[in-house]
């Protein structure tokens, strides 16, 4: 699993990157889709991925106000804090992790019950799904977007 995690990071900063290369006014702009802005969407997977992870060790969640992420430097700030929390869960967990129960109460009240393995697998295909959203908007900004290629990356 943490091999997935790591691809999924290697591919975060490689956008981070790419993010440095256009304007703060592109990576904040408002468009159709995913988390609204570039920016919004980096942030949302970290934050994710940070949510999921903190209710599985039975530790708080980081409440960030979005309002707040105003900078490419604050999402990764975030998103390394995040990683640390993860990489430091990831390698703590035994060889029955995937069939340990967690059971998560939303916020009307009703009680949602996942296996650890799923909520890993979620968090992993969710950073993919929004990292897709950041391809189509680098193509709208006539850039090319970041190779997540799982197989050719390391040749490209």
């Amino acid at each position: 699993m943490l091999d997935l995690f790591l691809y999924n990071w290697q591919v975060r900063e490689d956008w981070f990157k790419w993010c440095e290369t256009i304007s703060k006014e592109e990576l904040s702009k408002q468009r159709i889709g995913g988390m609204g802005s570039i920016l919004h969407n980096l942030f949302h997977v970290a934050d994710c991925e940070q949510i999921w992870v903190n209710q599985m060790q039975g530790t708080p969640i980081i409440k960030t106000n979005t309002d707040s992420i105003t900078s490419l430097k604050d999402v990764i700030d975030f998103s390394n804090e995040t990683k640390l929390i993860t990489r430091n869960f990831l390698q703590t967990l035994t060889d029955d992790f995937q069939d340990k129960i967690i059971t998560i109460e939303n916020k009307h009240g009703k009680t949602f019950t996942f296996t650890y393995g799923k909520i890993l697998r979620h968090i992993v295909t969710h950073e993919i799904h929004h990292i897709g959203q950041l391809s189509v908007w680098a193509r709208e900004l006539n850039q090319k977007p970041i190779s997540s290629d799982l197989i050719m990356r390391q040749y490209m």
